[in-house]
């Protein structure tokens, strides 16, 4: 039977998931299964081994567990309590000011850190507490933390963009980490917008305003933290180092910052700093060996060819086509992480839009905005699941005042869909 190969694969994967079994090995075995249907068993097991081995073969990867350790250290080294007194200058003052202060906050960590995770256990685990003292829902709390640790996968350093990369056959990591600046800021401000309405209804209150002497010494104790995003975009630009170079650098500032300038971080806690990224690296690369494999086993099998003469056949109107892959990515990111969607559906997608006059820039980031709001959503929402345990609610209690938050974002989606130069305004400009 045609295409018996991919059927196998698909429910074998989709029972897999139903049976709880992680989504890597879910992704490896679905794609053994499928490929015993048309090989020998010895080829079938060597073919996926290759796959995942030649996979992880790209100096481009080597810039997630630098990134991921650079996250680490900041997490654990004041970073993220210095970016929220700085965020509060800015916000503090106006009402709901507590809720701008986490908004901002999880926008400069994210930036800083590239990791969604780590700004909702970073900034959540400070502010809510905090806004719940002062009179905040808890469950609104944690609607602002979880969507608003987000941005931070569209503003660099990302590696959620370098992903994206490698899976589209080597796009610009340069190009794409500026294309996300835009975009990036838009969720951002667009879930300030919504917070600010809520606030406003439920008069919550006005948050701590600070004299000019106070706001320069809390600038002061920031700007170390600040210029980590200085010095990773500003030597890629110039050319002084490239993106994966950039992340070992984020990684010796990161180091210094935390341990010698706030000496936040002993010398007996990096030991189990460097356990955690290695646990966090190694999750992560074989997530994106497997999925490699898997992807490979969709292109033998002509899956990519065959959508794409399906949704060509549908219509050759480019944002017709964006719509009906960011609806299909939309349901796509509410039960599969966002990683390995980027890989599987990366190639099959990619080659439809480009053939459209998509520039791959733009559908990077394009995807990147869209499987943010599945990192959010239930079943699988790594970030809602995070947010929810900071906060010390269940997932059910939180939807209710998530679905606003959802509205602002899918608001930007279309905006970005629609509007290609809001993503590839700043490559352009700087000749990426």
């Amino acid at each position: 039977m045609e295409f018996s190969g991919s059927l196998i694969l698909f429910f074998s994967f989709l029972a897999m998931l139903a049976l709880k079994i992680p989504i890597s090995v879910a992704i490896a075995l679905s794609s053994f299964l499928a490929l015993l249907t048309v090989n020998s068993f010895g080829i079938s097991a060597a073919t996926i081994a290759q796959r995942m081995a030649t996979g992880l073969d790209s100096f481009a990867l080597l810039a997630i567990p630098f990134f991921i350790l650079s996250g680490q250290l900041m997490n654990h080294g004041g970073i993220a309590r210095r970016l929220i007194d700085f965020a509060e200058i800015f916000a503090g003052r106006f009402r709901g000011g507590l809720a701008f202060v986490n908004i901002l906050a999880s926008m400069f960590f994210g930036s800083i850190s590239g990791s969604a995770v780590a700004a909702t256990a970073a900034i959540g685990g400070f502010m809510n507490p905090l806004m719940e003292k002062n009179g905040y829902d808890k469950r609104f709390n944690a609607a602002v933390n979880i969507t608003s640790s987000t941005v931070g996968l569209m503003i660099p350093p990302s590696n959620i963009l370098i992903v994206y990369s490698l899976a589209s056959g080597g796009v610009s990591i340069a190009a794409l980490f500026m294309a996300g600046y835009i975009p990036g800021i838009l969720i951002g401000l667009s879930i300030m917008f919504t917070a600010g309405i809520i606030a406003f209804r439920r008069s919550y209150p006005k948050g701590q305003s600070h004299t000019l002497a106070e706001s320069m010494a809390i600038f002061g104790r920031a700007i170390p933290s600040l210029l980590l995003v200085i010095v990773v975009m500003g030597g890629i630009l110039a050319g002084i180092f490239t993106a994966t170079e950039a992340s070992a650098v984020a990684v010796l500032y990161a180091f210094l910052l935390s341990v010698f300038i706030y000496r936040e971080i002993s010398y007996r806690r990096l030991p189990s700093i460097f356990l955690e990224t290695a646990v966090t690296t190694s999750i992560v690369m074989f997530l994106i060996a497997a999925s490699m494999a898997m992807s490979w086993v969709l292109s033998y099998e002509n899956v990519p060819q065959n959508i794409s003469s399906s949704l060509i056949k549908l219509s050759n109107n480019p944002y017709m086509i964006l719509i009906i892959i960011n609806i299909i990515l939309l349901v796509v990111g509410t039960f599969m992480d966002m990683t390995p969607a980027v890989l599987i559906f990366t190639p099959i997608f990619l080659p439809v839009v480009t053939s459209l006059g998509v520039d791959p820039v733009h559908f990077g980031i394009l995807m990147v905005a869209n499987l943010s709001v599945g990192i959010c959503t239930p079943p699988v929402g790594s970030v809602l699941f995070v947010g929810c345990s900071i906060a010390g609610i269940s997932i059910t209690s939180v939807l209710k005042n998530l679905i606003p938050f959802y509205v602002a974002m899918l608001f930007v989606l279309l905006l970005i869909t629609f509007i290609p130069a809001l993503s590839t305004f700043l490559p352009r400009l700087l000749g990426l």
